[in-house]
């Protein structure tokens, strides 16, 4: 319990603070915060060395894309034959 609260607190202030980001800086939170989670699935996982980075490549890489798709306000939606299209988000 000691360590999920201040957890919490830490994505709640990087929430609050993501209203007042620019696109760039939005992308490098979004990199950071995925590369942290990708290493952090990696190590509850056990995995070795090789597999740690690359989750945390993949990490990183899907925070980035996340963040810039949040700051378009633009979500892709499949349309089963292999490509998608950009829409407003519901």
């Amino acid at each position: 319990m000691r360590k999920i609260v201040p957890a919490t607190f830490f994505a709640a202030a990087l929430a609050l603070a993501g209203c007042q980001m620019t696109d760039t800086e939005r992308s490098v939170v979004g990199g950071v915060t995925g590369a942290a989670g990708g290493l952090a699935v990696a190590n509850l996982f056990g995995a070795n060395t090789n597999w740690k980075i690359l989750g945390t490549v993949a990490g990183a890489a899907a925070g980035t894309l996340l963040a810039q798709n949040t700051a378009t306000g633009k979500c892709a939606y499949a349309r089963g034959d292999g490509t998608y299209y950009e829409a407003p988000c519901p």
